[in-house]
């Protein structure tokens, strides 16, 4: 079910989000555009936010109604294939980017939207990302307009790190770290909090080793077909195999869950999980610890994922989620100029309300979450974003990454075979 909210229900207070009760869009006579935007988000703060960006814009421009359309996150997924297809499809829409966007790309559905970015001398393009845009981008056509950034770092618990004598701040190369991690399990300290239940988790450490060998150009030659059984995957390979064999997650780790594994961090279970930028939110901590309350947030560090000795990855090479809107076909030709407001011209609103890590050149600066001040400083220095593996490379490729990387980790394959299981589920896809 398709959940509908239009200017006259914001009107009048029935935008009543909790209960995601069906609400019937009446459209104002003088509206003569709607533009019909189809997401996924149930918190009604964010929504708040959106709800007054969308009423300054119809504000500005009577002959335009926004039309919030709403569908949970599984039926959003399901759903959306044959939406698009249909007279009901909405005029724009949240993506993840990846390969389920290239393949939007390929149906006809969706239109590219890079006259937009480059109209009056690229002046969208300028004040957006260059990492951001290129992570949205195909074939060199912009498919969607970036509107938040995820990054993947070590967060670290600081009382363990003293008691175990460790500088994070030293902590610069992949052997800097394996050695902190010796020094944790010296010390009677469970190095990582791990989730290999859900196997994703633990696909974070495998793509930024292959970040960090490849670098960027590396990096695009496989997925452009080379593959992924050269030389610096089966380095990056070996590397987690060798983690792996260093015992350094929490005892049945590979039955762990996402959120058993944020509990144990915010328990103080473990000194270290590599994960999204708001593990250190008071909220989310609360929200995930044993006790309802989790570690306090001075007690929170955080650091870059380290480049490796003689890798081609710079540490600015960031890794994480990228997040976007995509305008379908038939969409009216005010949806990119609302898409454009809502992101850039908006983006400080966004960073501030939200929470989030917005794409718009210089909103960083309206972060006001300390927890995720410095994540946002880092990647407003980002000189490539790659965007989780498990959507960059579609759902079938993305699931045999995850698998291997858990495999990997446990010392249940060898880096060769597990390279050519992730070469024949791409091989399949080429």
């Amino acid at each position: 079910m398709i959940v509908n909210f239009g200017r006259q229900a914001r009107q009048r207070g029935l935008f009543v989000l909790s209960t995601l009760a069906l609400l019937s869009s009446v459209v104002p006579a003088s509206a003569q555009t709607t533009i019909k935007w189809l997401h996924l988000e149930a918190n009604p703060d964010r929504l708040a936010t959106w709800e007054g960006i969308a009423a300054a814009y119809e504000e500005a421009h009577p002959d335009v109604n926004i039309e919030f359309q709403f569908l949970e996150n599984e039926a959003f997924k399901a759903k959306l294939p044959t939406l698009l297809q249909s007279n009901e499809a909405p005029s724009m829409f949240y993506t993840w980017g990846g390969g389920v966007l290239k393949a939007q790309s390929e149906t006809g559905a969706i239109r590219d939207v890079t006259a937009a970015f480059d109209a009056d001398g690229g002046k969208w393009r300028s004040e957006v990302s260059p990492a951001a845009v290129d992570g949205l981008s195909i074939d060199g056509k912009v498919w969607a307009a970036p509107v938040q950034s995820g990054l993947v770092s070590f967060f670290y618990n600081k009382e363990l790190f003293e008691k175990a004598g460790i500088d994070a701040a030293a902590i610069q190369t992949w052997d800097d770290f394996t050695a902190a991690v010796q020094k944790l399990k010296d010390a009677g300290i469970t190095p990582i909090a791990g989730g290999g239940g859900d196997k994703w988790p633990i696909h974070f450490f495998w793509s930024y080793l292959a970040m960090r060998e490849l670098g960027q150009d590396g990096f695009a030659a496989a997925k452009g077909g080379e593959g992924f059984q050269g030389e610096g995957f089966l380095k990056a390979s070996q590397m987690l195999a060798d983690l792996g064999a260093m015992e350094p997650f929490q005892e049945g780790y590979l039955g762990a869950t996402w959120p058993d594994t944020q509990a144990v961090f915010a328990d103080g279970r473990a000194a270290i999980v590599l994960s999204f930028e708001n593990t250190a939110t008071p909220q989310n901590q609360a929200n995930a610890a044993t006790d309802g309350k989790g570690l306090a947030s001075d007690n929170i560090g955080r650091f870059a994922f380290p480049v490796i000795d003689g890798g081609a990855g710079l540490i600015t090479d960031d890794f994480g989620g990228l997040n976007g809107w995509v305008v379908t076909k038939d969409a009216p030709a005010e949806t990119e100029d609302f898409i454009h407001f809502l992101t850039v011209e908006n983006a400080g609103l966004l960073a501030e309300k939200n929470n989030i890590l917005p794409t718009a050149v210089g909103s960083d600066a309206s972060v006001k979450d300390a927890s995720l001040a410095d994540s946002a400083a880092q990647m407003a220095k980002a000189t490539w974003h790659q965007n989780y593996l498990d959507q960059d490379l579609g759902p079938n490729v993305g699931r045999v990454v995850n698998d291997m990387s858990v495999e990997l980790v446990s010392g249940g394959v060898t880096p060769e075979d597990a390279l050519q299981q992730i070469q024949d589920a791409f091989s399949m896809e080429m």
